[in-house]
């Protein structure tokens, strides 16, 4: 056995998934591993719930006229589905489900700093999901996800919505964002272990380490907005109601100062895992490490400065746009170092093209066109007849939604070995990458085409001209809803009754692909000293085992290098 083998404490009978039964030892768990998939199962039902608002205002506009819901219900629908989707699911979904049941595991060691924070992160998540849900759904709340005032700090709408109620289930959401960000910084920065030095980290570890930054630093501004607009609400103080003597716009500062660097909350991680497969299936060293893990931070600092690109018709001043589009370019540059780094890597490697990879293609390719159609939106003389339309909406839904539920999935499929021990169907997988990448773009491309000639967004009724495009956009967005439900539903049938999984499917290199699938409980007996992640020569392939393996264990014939 070598010394690295050593470190694996149990075999598969005794793995993280069975070491306790019933269920209340997975109630009261301080596993990371286990706190990661009661995550991933509540975001994965946040995004079923928030597809499911989002396919009933699809159906609506249909027509320009009333089909399913009147203009009340459909001002609540989308309200609904904007606040799920990005509240509990796009911000938390990768770094507390991947993140917690992975980031212990690449470190080498037992679990988080604080593994009884981080079970009160997961309650406190639970606990604020269940608040904002009823709140708005009960109280048929709608604001807008983003609470906008006077929309939200109004007498008018307070007497028939839970605008309150809703904000608090935000602000208790935040305190999960926060002790989630706050354990990953004291784990990284405390536990990595020897031969781990900070340019020697996967760079899935980066992308975590940058997005808890913006957790911790960013959320309480948020907290603050919403606990003023509650305040306001209860005592009829005149903060951001113009009735009372208050600024709407200083609203907008507030919230876009959270709301911007959030963005960056759920791409970064989403940029780690594409960061991972990359390299992985190209079986090539990740190019331009130090460039990645850098743009990583710079993404985290920059993403502070630029709010105020979203307030470009809000009457600021003539100066502050011209310094906030400025801002919005650079930004830009991290983020392309990325991708161009993605696409060196790939370039001459030993490409395969399993479901990890089909996503992390897909991904690069939805999020590029994000990018540069949020070169337009940068841009003052265009932004200024883009606001507001569905040009911004197929933006934003190419960069959020495109970005992170791509990576998402080509993570899940990518760590789903080492989540259960079992191996998924490829032929699945791949079918439901194709359906959900056509059926995305089908729904968001045309988008953008209505939005350039001037269809506002929101709007319940519309002129006949964009009939067709609404009409093709909500065919795609049940093609995407198919999708979606296929390939979850090969990960459901994998994790059942999938084929055992080799310890290393994959080739890769990173610490968690060192021990057993599923992970034992302490999924070390000691911590293991860290090699380089990206280096895949002294792994050979084991045909007897159909997995990768070190060289000095591999069977004296040898194998595929």
């Amino acid at each position: 056995m070598t010394a690295d083998a050593a470190h694996i404490v149990s075999s598969r009978d005794d793995t993280y998934l069975n070491h306790t039964k019933g269920l209340l030892s997975w109630v009261v768990t301080l596993d990371h591993k286990r706190i990661g998939l009661m995550y991933l199962l509540s975001t994965a039902l946040a995004l079923c719930l928030g597809g499911v608002f989002a396919l009933l205002v699809r159906t609506e506009l249909w027509g320009p006229e009333e089909n399913l819901m009147s203009h009340d219900v459909y001002n609540q629908m989308f309200t609904l589905h904007g606040a799920v989707m990005v509240f509990l699911f796009i911000i938390p979904s990768i770094p507390a489900a991947i993140g917690n049941f992975i980031l212990p595991i690449m470190l080498g060691v037992k679990d988080v700093a604080f593994p009884r924070l981080n079970l009160a992160s997961f309650y406190i998540y639970v606990v604020g999901a269940i608040f904002l849900v009823t709140s708005m759904y009960l109280s048929a709340i709608d604001t807008g996800w983003t609470f906008y005032t006077p929309y939200s700090s109004s007498a008018q709408v307070g007497s028939q919505s839970a605008v309150m109620s809703s904000a608090m289930g935000v602000f208790i959401l935040g305190f999960s964002s926060i002790f989630t960000g706050i354990n990953f910084i004291a784990t990284i920065n405390t536990m990595r272990p020897k031969g781990m030095g900070w340019f020697n980290m996967p760079l899935f570890l980066w992308a975590v380490y940058a997005t808890s930054i913006i957790q911790v630093l960013a959320t309480p501004v948020l907290a603050i907005t919403l606990l003023l607009l509650t305040v306001e609400r209860a005592f009829g103080l005149g903060i951001f109601d113009p009735a009372l003597g208050g600024d709407p716009v200083l609203f907008q500062h507030f919230f876009w100062f959270y709301s911007h660097p959030a963005v960056y909350i759920m791409v970064l991680p989403a940029m780690g895992v594409i960061s991972e497969v990359i390299g992985t299936f190209s079986r090539k060293r990740i190019f331009g490490y130090k460039f990645i893990a850098m743009s990583s931070l710079a993404i985290a600092f920059i993403g502070f400065l630029v709010w105020g690109h979203h307030m470009f018709t809000s009457g600021q001043s003539k100066l502050a746009s011209m310094v906030f589009s400025g801002l919005t370019y650079l930004v830009a540059v991290p983020s392309a170092i990325k991708v161009f780094n993605w696409l060196t890597t790939l370039y001459k490697g030993s490409i395969r093209l399993n479901a990890p990879m089909l996503y992390a293609l897909s991904f690069i390719w939805l999020f590029a066109i994000g990018g540069l159609t949020g070169m337009f939106l940068g841009t003052l003389a265009v932004d200024v007849h883009l606001h507001d339309t569905y040009f911004v909406v197929a933006h934003f839904h190419y960069v959020m939604v495109g970005g992170t539920v791509m990576a998402l999935f080509a993570g899940l499929y990518y760590w789903w070995p080492k989540f259960f021990g079992r191996m998924y169907n490829e032929t699945i997988a791949k079918v439901a990458c194709l359906l959900v990448f056509i059926g995305f773009n089908v729904t968001f491309f045309p988008q953008f085409v209505m939005g350039s000639q001037g269809m506002p967004r929101r709007y319940y009724t519309y002129l006949e001209q964009y009939q067709p495009f609404h009409q093709i956009s909500t065919v795609g967005a049940y093609i995407l809803g198919f999708g979606i439900l296929m390939a979850f539903a090969g990960l459901i049938l994998a994790a059942l009754k999938g084929p055992k999984a080799p310890d290393n499917p994959w080739g890769a290199n990173t610490l968690e692909w060192h021990t057993s699938s599923p992970p034992p409980f302490d999924n070390y007996a000691s911590q293991p000293e860290a090699t380089d992640p990206y280096d895949y020569h002294a792994l050979v392939f084991d045909e007897k085992i159909g997995g990768w393996v070190k060289v000095e264990d591999a069977p004296a014939t040898g194998g595929e290098a």
